[in-house]
């Protein structure tokens, strides 16, 4: 597919094309890594572990626990 680099702002841009973002799974947002590698540009989406919540607890530490915090009275109409 032939495309054309455009400026946006004081910078060059390429807009990547739907089918080329869904089957890569981009997004607004999505960190990328980009390099060149011989005479080519390289954009690779950067994956980062889809984590769960006892991967994440088995994190947690005596160490690295949080002690409790007092957020003072209730205000208005908050019930504690």
């Amino acid at each position: 597919m032939i495309t054309t680099v455009q400026k946006w702002g004081n910078s060059l841009g390429v807009r990547i094309p739907k089918p080329f973002a869904v089957g890569k799974d981009l997004r607004e947002g999505t960190r990328i890594d980009m390099r060149e590698e011989k005479d080519c540009l390289v954009i690779v989406p950067i994956k980062h572990p889809k984590l769960n919540l006892d991967d994440l607890l088995k994190r947690v530490t005596k160490a690295n626990l949080h002690k409790e915090a007092d957020s003072g009275e209730p205000q208005g109409r908050e019930v504690w």
